[in-house]
């Protein structure tokens, strides 16, 4: 998890080269491409191998900057430092019914209007309330501000008011379960048309909660949605990089990533896959919508391979080689200093970085979309049952698509510092700490560039879908 480290020191030096403006040119249109093909950038005027090697630059010279913050008083200070507020019982009751009933009554919105509304896409409260609502703008929030998704949990909400937990759930089994539903719930909004047609979207919506109460009324609603069920595993993994927390206790408020450092939430391998799920799905979804990515897919399709086992072989074949390389980057890493660790305890401690970095590209790929889709977002939330006539959208200026490349290296450079009081809570000596951080920094340089690269290419609709 080492390269955690790396991956995130490259954001140290880029994150001072940006001075952002969240303004853009509004204007009306017809036509608004709601889903993944929707969610990319503007192509960039800077020649493409400048930036590229500005990034890779960037990460190795933030990582052995960072090695170079040795004090440790001051590191654990950084990672420690939080405000709360306490919250009294009869206010955290209220803030837990409004969320409840928030989200029984959107869930049932979007099944309703999914299969009674209009089947297009541009102005169906189902589709822009799941994509451009919870896909990119509930998810930003839940790692920029805070989780909240457990308030909100329709499915939690009835199932915790029924009799649950008849079966024993098998420790061994961690949260596998989720990966696999991560990867499934991606793969159909890429290979499938929910992001495009209502009533399919609705239907799969009615499938999926029947599996999910189902399954928590089995084997228990904590145990379900803590370790199975693969929307609140995603949601719960991205709300640990958000500077505020709220529980029982109140609200607390950390500097963005530092909880990662001190809470031991990841415990096993399957852990690890779902940060590596996070980071993978993105670059895929993120390829697959290029022209590039495209004429690759076809391609292979021309020599007579079935379009989804192109699809397949890639989504699944990547996700395996980035979850290799952060694997073998940890077995590198214990056998090249000395140390008790083991290489799993060694990925299982380096990996909530990860979850940084997943937080920066998520960014990088949906913050353009959500931004010109929000005036449709806020119509649909305002007014559900009537459909406007003629839908907005907001035209993002040209220099918007530069933001991304800030946005991954901020996300580096966050996950750098995480990395770097890990591995300063890890070892006793210095330089077991630095040169822990070493077999992770070409993982990470590769990681960087990819993403750079995926945002700089200009898009287009994955072919044979």
């Amino acid at each position: 998890m080492i390269r955690s480290t790396t991956l995130r020191r490259f954001g140290l030096g880029v994150v001072l080269t940006s001075v952002l403006a969240l303004v853009s040119d509004p204007v009306a249109a017809s036509n608004a491409a709601v889903g993944l093909a929707g969610a990319s950038q503007d192509n960039l005027s800077v020649p493409r191998w400048l930036y590229l090697a500005t990034g890779g630059a960037t990460v190795g010279a933030s990582a052995l900057l960072a090695s170079f913050v040795t004090d440790r008083r001051f590191i654990e200070r950084v990672h420690l430092w939080r405000t709360t507020t306490g919250f009294s019982d009869s206010l955290v009751s209220v803030f837990r019914a409004t969320g409840s009933l928030l989200g029984l009554v959107l869930l049932a919105l979007v099944v309703y209007l999914g299969y009674t509304g209009p089947q297009v896409p541009t102005v169906s409260f189902a589709i822009i309330l799941v994509f451009a609502g919870l896909r990119a703008g509930y998810t930003m929030f839940t790692y920029l501000v805070a989780d909240t998704w457990r308030a909100l949990n329709p499915w939690r909400t009835v199932a915790t008011v029924v009799p649950n937990g008849f079966v024993s759930y098998p420790d061994r089994l961690g949260r596998w379960p989720a990966v696999f539903g991560i990867l499934a719930l991606v793969w159909v909004e890429t290979a499938t048309n929910v992001t495009s047609r209502p009533k399919t979207l609705a239907t799969a919506l009615v499938g999926y909660s029947a599996v999910t109460l189902v399954g928590a009324i089995l084997v228990g609603a904590d145990t379900w949605f803590d370790r199975i069920d693969p929307v609140s595993v995603f949601l719960h993994f991205y709300g640990r990089v958000a500077p505020i927390r709220l529980d029982d206790d109140g609200l607390s408020v950390r500097l963005p990533g530092m909880r990662l450092v001190t809470d031991d939430d990841m415990t096993d391998l399957a852990d690890i896959a779902v940060t590596v799920v996070l980071v993978w799905e993105l670059t895929f979804s993120g390829f697959v919508t290029t022209e590039q990515g495209a004429a690759a897919i076809r391609a292979a399709v021309d020599v007579g391979v079935p379009p989804l086992v192109v699809y397949g072989l890639l989504y699944l074949g990547g996700f395996g080689v980035f979850f290799g390389l952060y694997v073998l980057a940890a077995r590198v890493t214990a056998r090249r200093i000395d140390t008790f660790e083991t290489p799993l305890s060694l990925a299982v401690r380096f990996a909530p970085p990860l979850l940084v970095i997943a937080a920066g590209y998520h960014l990088a790929h949906y913050f353009g979309f959500f931004i010109s889709l929000s005036p449709m977002l806020a119509e649909a939330l305002m007014s559900p049952l009537s459909s406007p006539a003629n839908p907005l959208v907001l035209t993002l200026p040209a220099w918007f698509g530069a933001l991304n490349i800030v946005f991954i290296l901020f996300g580096h450079l966050f996950a750098v510092w995480v990395a770097h009081s890990q591995a300063y809570r890890t070892f006793p000596s210095r330089m077991q700490a630095v040169w822990s951080q070493f077999p992770f920094v070409a993982a990470m340089i590769l990681y960087t560039i990819i993403s750079l690269w995926l945002i700089s290419l200009p898009t287009a609709t994955p072919p044979f879908i």
